[in-house]
């Protein structure tokens, strides 16, 4: 959340600094810059697989709630086949990567078309 305060305060000083019509361009600029992190997980599971589909961002405070579900619901079955979706994930940042490296020790296959999220997955998991 420090990028969101940081533009918080921001907004408030150009008010402050410029008056209403600078105030209503910094707010447009704001917005159309801004990334909310967001990761919505969505986990299914069949007597074949266990699927997990990430969509966003694999990033701070998000990255320890990925680690608290997968900690939590995944089975380390050998029958059962663990696919992780990463085609709409966005970013991902150090602690993300070393949670899709641990996530690969355990047994999960990845799924990504995306230049960028191959490229973390053949660093950090050889894949």
């Amino acid at each position: 959340m420090r990028g969101a305060n940081e533009i918080a305060s921001f907004s408030s000083r150009n008010r402050a600094d410029h008056g209403a019509a600078s105030s209503r361009q910094a707010s447009e600029s704001i917005r159309q810059t801004k990334e909310i992190d967001v990761l919505k997980i969505t986990r299914t599971e069949t007597p074949e697989e266990e699927k997990w589909i990430l969509q966003g961002r694999l990033v701070g405070l998000w990255v320890s709630e990925l680690r608290r579900i997968w900690k939590e619901t995944h089975r380390t079955d050998d029958n059962l086949k663990c696919i992780v979706d990463l085609n709409e994930v966005t970013t991902i940042d150090k602690t993300g990567e070393r949670l899709l490296q641990t996530m690969s020790k355990e047994g999960a296959q990845f799924i990504a078309t995306g230049v960028y999220i191959k490229h973390v997955l053949q660093q950090r998991c050889g894949r």
